[in-house]
């Protein structure tokens, strides 16, 4: 069992930056592949970014490439979201997630946050 705790979100403006956080405390942290999902209202789910527990392997969506970057420290348990840039399309309900594989569908994962609501004004 993983349990994960986002912080970090909150309202700025467009061109600001803000940085995500999500504690993950339970089983072995390393051992997991990370990522970062986002909702609105009446949407889908929608993949941000993902990292494997080596940090080889990093995806991201196309609309968040070259502004969003993820990282993750092991020895904290923790991994983060850098957002620049932010636009108003970047509002939404941001969830942490966990996962035994490589992959960028949300159905594969295994455990989820509480999500931080990031709001984004134009």
């Amino acid at each position: 069992q993983v349990q994960l705790v986002e912080a970090g979100g909150g309202s700025v403006q467009a061109g600001d930056s803000l940085r995500l956080s999500c504690a993950a405390s339970g089983r072995t942290f390393s051992s997991e592949t990370m990522a970062w999902f986002r909702q609105t209202p009446g949407k889908e789910r929608e993949f941000v970014a993902a990292i494997s527990w080596s940090i080889r392997w990093l995806s991201y969506a196309d609309s968040v490439k070259g502004r969003f970057s993820i990282s993750r420290d092991n020895a904290k348990n923790t991994v983060y979201l850098q957002m620049n840039s932010l636009k108003p399309e970047d509002t939404a309900v941001y969830y942490c997630a966990a996962g035994s594989i490589r992959t960028t569908r949300g159905s594969q994962y295994d455990y989820w946050g509480q999500g931080t609501q990031v709001t984004v004004s134009s």
